[in-house]
């Protein structure tokens, strides 16, 4: 008797030990930093141990919009979302701006449009050059645009966004350093050792600096911008995050299921 109660006390102890372990993991998962006075959420996945998926349209096919709208549908399939970012821009009906693939499925397919400047300004998308981040059995990958379509590796999610911010550990060398061009900006790379890293900033950055935070504090070689301005959004409950966007809502959306 003796045994059996040393027994279920030494189990008990290992649970909580593995749900204490469970609860620092994902409470580690995304965590505010600072670089250069700016502040942001960073969050950390690896490709292989995380089910890191891209969402579009509900069962009725209609647009998510709205990371809630997104968690309710998973935890009606008996899993939980426990992070959400925007995946890149998207149009007024909430479509893909180019690229997408979800499930190994082209729902859309590639954006090589050149764009004209309006005002002397060319929308972030079409700015050169623009890249796909892309999801494999096991881990996750980034390159530019014509690149990607040149060699057609087989994936299971892929979104186009742009611009690219780093390529190859080399910052994209249309940013400005300095540019007054400051705004709460999204993006995401893949990492040292494979991990992929999504920032959101908190406060207004350039491209610039921007893409420092990814090569130079991140140890990202490659980085993909998604969004900035109202676009910008964060879906994390351990953080008490559930954003919104100021367009209506969402369109491609990153989503992690547990």
């Amino acid at each position: 008797m003796t045994y059996l109660k040393h027994g279920i006390v030494a189990a008990a102890i290992m649970l909580a030990a593995t749900m204490t372990s469970l609860h620092q993991a994902r409470a580690e998962q995304c965590e505010q930093q600072s670089f250069e006075e700016a502040k942001y959420v960073v969050c950390t996945l690896e490709p292989g141990k995380a089910d890191l998926r891209l969402f579009w349209k509900n069962a009725d096919g209609a647009p998510y919009r709205a990371f809630s709208s997104l968690a309710e549908a998973v935890r009606a399939e008996g899993r939980t979302l426990t992070l959400a970012v925007n995946a890149g821009m998207y149009r007024a009906d909430f479509s893909p701006m180019g690229l997408y693939v979800e499930n190994g499925r082209e729902l859309k397919p590639a954006n090589t449009t050149e764009a004209e400047s309006s005002a002397g300004q060319v929308p972030n998308f079409y700015k050169k050059p623009n890249g796909v981040f892309f999801l494999g059995e096991a881990s996750a990958g980034i390159l530019p645009t014509d690149e990607f379509l040149k060699h057609r590796p087989k994936v299971r999610f892929a979104t186009q966004s742009g611009p690219i911010l780093v390529i190859a550990n080399k910052l994209n060398p249309i940013f400005i350093v300095g540019s007054t061009d400051r705004t709460r900006r999204s993006g995401v790379g893949v990492c040292e050792r494979g991990a992929v890293r999504f920032a959101m900033s908190e406060d207004g950055v350039n491209f610039h600096d921007f893409a420092r935070l990814f090569r130079d504090h991140l140890k990202c070689p490659d980085a993909l911008f998604l969004d900035g301005g109202r676009g910008v959004g964060l879906y994390n409950p351990e953080m008490g995050r559930n954003d919104r966007s100021w367009h209506g809502g969402y369109g491609p959306i990153f989503g992690l299921v547990e």
